[in-house]
């Protein structure tokens, strides 16, 4: 567990990003099991995560639905 400094610190301060890391972590799981090849392409990858160039260029991470 990462703990922040300040005045939100403690153990909740992180609970967002691990579970959006358990989240993405599931959904290729779940890809990777229902895919007939040996293993998922990067486009499959970019895919399953919602990754996208115009995301990418301008630095913003994965949309939310």
């Amino acid at each position: 567990m990462v703990r922040v400094s300040g005045e939100n610190s403690g153990p909740l301060a992180e609970d967002h990003v691990a579970l959006d890391e358990i989240e993405l972590y599931g959904e290729l799981m779940i890809a990777a099991s229902a895919a007939a090849e040996e293993r998922l392409s990067p486009a499959r990858i970019d895919e399953v995560l919602r990754v996208g160039r115009d995301h990418e260029r301008k630095g913003r991470g994965r949309p939310r639905p």
